[in-house]
Order: C-alpha cells, then sequence, then structure tokens
C-alpha cells in the first residue's frame, strides 16, 4: 500500500475550502490525471471516479464518503465492485481543514493500494510520485481559493 499526504496553509476560509471539496466533482480540476468525478446519489455521497492511466486507458472505480464534518474534513474510500467489473484501484482519501481565522490549514492525504498483473501496472504508473501530483493539486488549490474575493 502506499500513501502521499501535503499539508499548507491557504489564506481562504474553512468553510469555503470545505465546500470546494465536498461534493468531490472539483478534484479534476487540481489533479490532471482525473477525468470527471460524478455524483451516483443524491447528496453526493457516492461518486464515480475516471483516471487517465497510460497508453490512453481508463481506470474507473466508485468512491463513498466515509466521513463528513463540515467546514473540517471530509473522507472518501473506493468501494467494493462486482467480481465481473473488478475494482481497479483501492483507494482512500481525505481533506482535513485547520481554521486559523484569517488563514485555514488544508491537508491532502491519499492511500492506494495497487492490484497485481497489467491492471496493476496502469495504475502503479498512475499513482507514480504520488507525493509530488499530491503538493502541485494543493498548490493549485491553493490559487484558486486565494483568487477568489473574500
Amino acid at each position: 500500500m502506499g500513501s502521499a499526504a501535503h499539508y499548507m496553509e491557504i489564506q481562504a476560509p474553512a468553510q469555503r475550502c470545505y465546500d470546494w471539496w465536498r461534493p468531490l466533482t472539483h478534484v479534476p480540476e487540481i489533479f490532471p490525471d482525473v477525468q470527471q468525478v460524478e455524483p451516483l446519489s443524491e447528496q453526493a455521497s457516492t461518486t464515480h471516479w475516471v483516471v487517465s492511466g497510460p497508453a490512453g486507458k481508463r481506470l474507473e472505480w466508485d468512491a463513498k464518503i466515509v466521513e463528513d464534518e463540515p467546514g473540517r474534513k471530509v473522507a472518501w474510500k473506493s468501494v467494493e465492485e462486482d467480481e465481473k467489473k473488478g475494482l481497479t484501484v483501492a483507494n482512500a482519501g481525505a481533506v482535513r481543514f485547520d481554521d486559523h481565522g484569517d488563514s485555514t490549514g488544508v491537508e491532502v492525504s491519499l492511500q492506494y493500494d495497487v492490484p497485481g498483473g497489467a491492471l496493476g501496472e496502469a495504475a502503479a504508473t498512475l499513482f507514480s510520485d504520488p507525493q509530488k501530483k499530491v503538493e502541485r493539486a494543493l498548490d493549485s488549490f491553493k490559487q484558486l481559493m486565494e483568487s477568489q474575493p473574500r
């Protein structure tokens, strides 16, 4: 199992940061490998993820929000699918928001378990250098949040 995490101070209110992350549908804006995240339920507690892998392959999975503390944290985890479809990559993520008044400490963490075989090779390429990808994503998120009027 692999993991990556990064923490950054952002000059934006915690609630605004949380509101951006909560539906998870904005994730493609800051993670270039993520093509789309679409809600599968009315409350958007379950989402379908499509990620571009190597050689034009697409990896897909569903994820369920497993923790939701408004203004403080949102966490999700991939859900098992039936054997015909197979789970491409078991993974989980969380974003924590530490309200510091005029700013917010934001921590993004990801965990993943790459399967074996050809699918595993594709997933391994997708998750290559995950630390750098999380750092870049948080940099992009910071720019996005700080460019909005207070």
